[in-house]
């Protein structure tokens, strides 16, 4: 840390920022992913809780995060910096500073394509020296509803095993690339293999009344979270729910071209044989054959909500008012039995 830096923010930046773990109403609830998938549930969440804590990853090796991320060796910011846009609430103040944070120059020189936001958030990584401290101030700023924070505090490397169409098996290193590529994924792992995962992430998991999984990326933003130690082990452990929601489509030309929706979740039990997930949300429109999904998840001891949670429009976006009625329907007709400090 800078001298600057000790002067106005005493030994480190973790004492700095006023607490964003604030009291507040409904239950506490984790959502794991990272990119538009995350801001999709957190946007949800927000309409159901104000206690919610998005994990995130922290594997991009892309666009401006990719290159903050290669000049300066922090954390990718451009997942967090989305899951923080996606907290802020409808007033005038959260949406004026969620587009702030949004906000990329277009210009000729080094600034072009850079989220004013990824750039926030690097500043107060470098003033702290803290990553999560740095977040909460951020979230403090935007008057976010709820906490942000890197799944482990080193950046990571995703490797992709895949079958190419004629049989041969390569390996596909990067989360851009992994992301791309249309080939058929048969393993994903972590580069270091097993980090240490973020201590106030662990906490927050084994707090939660329950965890939501996906959507997203499912290789690269949703899977990376199974593959941490000791998020896995909190996983596993956990007495809150598991929901997973699966995705409104595959990713024509990526990583999960082609998959179908029971798919989804065999690739999540290859991984996590262990793992006990209480509820599956799926949009009908979604899904090839009902019937196929559902004995899949009976086999699991899943129990499977069919609703339509994609918006009106029949874009592959999820709807946050639609995905937030499917959330309390699985906290009303699943998660009943599952302890709540809040409701």
């Amino acid at each position: 840390m800078s001298p600057t830096a000790q002067s106005r923010h005493g030994r480190s930046g973790a004492s700095g920022p006023p607490t964003v773990e604030r009291g507040g109403q409904g239950p506490a609830v984790v959502a794991l992913g990272g990119g538009h998938g995350l801001s999709a549930t957190l946007s949800a969440l927000r309409l159901m809780t104000d206690r919610i804590t998005a994990v995130v990853t922290v594997a991009d090796d892309g666009g401006s995060s990719g290159r903050l991320r290669a000049e300066l060796d922090v954390l990718p910011p451009g997942d967090l910096r989305m899951a923080l846009a996606a907290l802020c609430d409808d007033s005038d103040w959260g949406r004026t500073w969620s587009d702030v944070l949004q906000h990329r120059f277009s210009t000729d020189g080094p600034l072009d394509q850079h989220a004013l936001g990824n750039l926030l958030i690097v500043t107060l990584w470098e003033l702290l020296d803290d990553p999560v401290a740095g977040l909460d101030w951020v979230g403090r700023l935007l008057g976010a509803r709820g906490r942000v924070l890197p799944m482990t505090e080193v950046p990571l490397l995703i490797e992709a095993d895949v079958e190419r169409p004629d049989g041969r098996r390569e390996t596909v290193r990067g989360q851009s690339a992994v992301a791309r590529t249309a080939d058929r994924i048969t393993h994903v792992r972590l580069d270091p293999a097993e980090p240490a995962a973020c201590p106030h992430a662990v906490a927050a998991i084994d707090a939660a009344d329950w965890v939501v999984l996906g959507p997203g990326s499912w290789y690269t933003s949703v899977m990376p979270h199974l593959l941490v130690p000791e998020l896995r082990a909190a996983l596993l452990r956990s007495s809150g729910g598991i929901v997973v929601t699966l995705n409104l489509s595959p990713e024509e030309g990526g990583e999960t071209a082609g998959m179908r929706a029971e798919e989804y979740l065999d690739v999540l039990y290859d991984h996590a044989p262990e793992l006990r997930v209480r509820a599956v949300v799926a949009d009908p429109r979604a899904v090839e054959d009902v019937g196929r999904l559902a004995d899949r998840c009976e086999a699991l001891g899943s129990r499977l909500l069919l609703r339509q949670v994609g918006r009106s429009d029949g874009s592959a976006r999820h709807d946050p008012l639609r995905l937030a009625a499917a959330f309390r329907d699985v906290v009303d007709d699943v998660l009943g039995d599952v302890p709540r400090h809040r409701r």
